[in-house]
């Protein structure tokens, strides 16, 4: 019988204060465009308590669940899953908005099926990649099916379309494959294809063409091409040592756009300056840390696999929400965990926390 710890600590705690931070920061940035678009300028605050509350709720519930029970749920899961983005696809059923079908719901109330993706798949793999131990060197026999269902996942997530969700699908499957310990020689031929059909996607879509140009240059048109980079740099510019106060952005007055979502960081800048920013980087940087520790310290493969998968993922939408903000590269949709404004987004993170607190508690850390 297993002995079943305490969670990590460390790791619980994080959560929560960004959590908390995360709160007080979308009403910060979303008061203005709420009351100018709802006439209610806690509109966004209070869909995301309700969000943080279910996010909860499911945390402490996984928080108590044993993990390795969820092998037993891997087809539904990925039967739900491909419902799902299959669903999401259909007129009348996904939700268009800027001409993408991201969400099915009614209203206010929606779910974005490519959140859903990004944990079915952590789940999958952790269960692929352990029963295919012997056989993942074999590429036909082992590694080729893992591959095909995730490039099934990432070629509906994609027709939405939804490029910055299957590039990081992409990314973390490759992660956990190669933590599986995969033949190097496949996965090096694996990024090469991988980053030449992201390449090939920019090209043939002129909108990504003009988000890479203008992050090459965004000073050389910043009322068109390079306005949000621009925006993003003016806030965090405007922020200094230690920002101009809490509520005082000027930029969420509609110069910065979604800044209650994929520029949250920038606002985080501004109000509270660099000594904010580093708050937050360092946050995450522990939660990184302790979760790879978790994953070193994972009682069988299934638990190393799961949370190395769930902080990587993590991880990655982190680095790359906080690389858009600062202009490291080109703009994409990132939302940043625990603290940008996201029903499905939030609820489906603070789950994968709660998997990973479980595994914690079985930890063979000393």
């Amino acid at each position: 019988m297993r002995y079943r710890k305490p969670p990590d600590f460390a790791i619980l705690l994080v959560v929560l204060v960004l959590l908390c931070f995360g709160i007080v920061m979308v009403f910060s940035s979303s008061s203005v465009w709420a009351y100018y678009m709802h006439k209610d300028s806690l509109y966004f605050l209070k869909r995301q308590l309700v969000s943080a509350l279910l996010g909860l709720i499911a945390m402490v519930y996984f928080m108590n669940y044993d993990y390795w029970k969820i092998k037993k749920y891997e087809k539904i899961i990925l039967l739900v899953m491909y419902l799902l983005l299959i669903l999401v696809l259909i007129p009348g059923i996904g939700m268009k908005i800027n001409e993408a079908r991201r969400w099915i719901g009614v209203g206010a109330f929606s779910v974005q099926p490519s959140e859903i993706a990004k944990l079915g798949m952590v789940v999958y793999l952790s269960c692929a990649l352990e029963r295919k131990q012997e056989d993942l060197k074999n590429f036909l026999k082992g590694l080729l099916p893992v591959l095909l269902v995730t490039g099934i996942t990432c070629g509906l997530v994609l027709v939405e379309p939804h490029l910055s969700a299957t590039v990081l699908i992409g990314m973390i499957s490759m992660v956990m494959i190669f933590t599986a310990g995969a033949n190097m020689s496949h996965l090096l031929l694996l990024g090469a294809i991988g980053i030449i059909g992201v390449v090939v996607l920019i090209i043939i879509e002129p909108y990504r063409m003009v988000r890479l140009l203008s992050f090459l240059n965004p000073w050389e048109d910043i009322r068109g091409k390079g306005y949000n980079i621009v925006q993003s740099l003016y806030a965090l510019g405007a922020g200094g040592l230690i920002g101009v106060g809490l509520g005082q952005s000027r930029q969420k007055f509609f110069y910065l756009p979604e800044p209650q979502t994929d520029f949250i960081f920038a606002i985080i800048g501004e109000e509270l300056g660099f000594l904010g920013s580093v708050f937050v980087i360092l946050m995450f940087t522990i939660f990184i840390w302790r979760g790879y520790k978790t994953a070193l310290h994972a009682p069988d493969l299934f638990g190393k696999f799961m949370a190395t998968g769930i902080t990587s993922l993590i991880a990655f939408q982190f680095l790359i929400h906080v690389a858009v903000v600062t202009a490291s590269m080109p703009v994409t949709g990132m939302p940043l965990p625990f603290i940008s404004y996201g029903g499905s987004s939030l609820t489906i993170t603070l789950a994968e926390v709660g998997i990973l607190l479980n595994i914690t508690r079985y930890s063979e850390a000393k």
